[in-house]
């Protein structure tokens, strides 16, 4: 798949519907203290520890936050474009990073599943554009 390929829009379309669907609820004051509730509910439920407790500065973290990534979101699901995609990909990296980081400073392993499928979207959306760079670097060494 190269990075202009159909089944690679449709891949940038389904990482944008993914993160509408994931963080829509993160941006409003109101909807974040739902999903603070049920995150922390299910992260008990499944013995992978709580949330900490809710902080008008967390709260408006999460809600700039989820108020970028359901612009960024919707830009993608509406207009997909290679571009887009190598920029979520590289957003996804640093998402990544930070949930590592938080995982390993204590963070609630409810992040666990967020931070595989963070992996897994980064790594489709990269990979086709490394194949790329890679090609390219093969034919600039034979041309040269």
């Amino acid at each position: 798949m190269t990075p202009a390929a159909p089944a690679y829009l449709r891949l940038v379309r389904t990482s944008g519907w993914y993160d509408l669907i994931v963080t829509a609820g993160f941006a409003t004051p109101w909807t974040y203290a739902l999903v603070h509730r049920l995150l922390s509910a299910g992260g008990d439920a499944l013995g992978l520890g709580t949330m900490p407790a809710l902080t008008p500065m967390q709260t408006l973290y999460a809600n700039l936050m989820g108020s970028v990534v359901v612009v960024w979101a919707l830009l993608r699901v509406v207009r997909p474009l290679p571009l887009h995609g190598l920029l979520d990909g590289t957003a996804r990296v640093l998402f990544s990073l930070w949930q590592a980081y938080a995982l390993a400073h204590d963070g609630p392993a409810v992040l666990w599943p967020f931070l595989a499928v963070e992996v897994s979207f980064g790594a489709a959306q990269l990979a086709p554009w490394a194949r790329a760079r890679a090609r390219s670097g093969r034919e600039s060494v034979r041309h040269s």
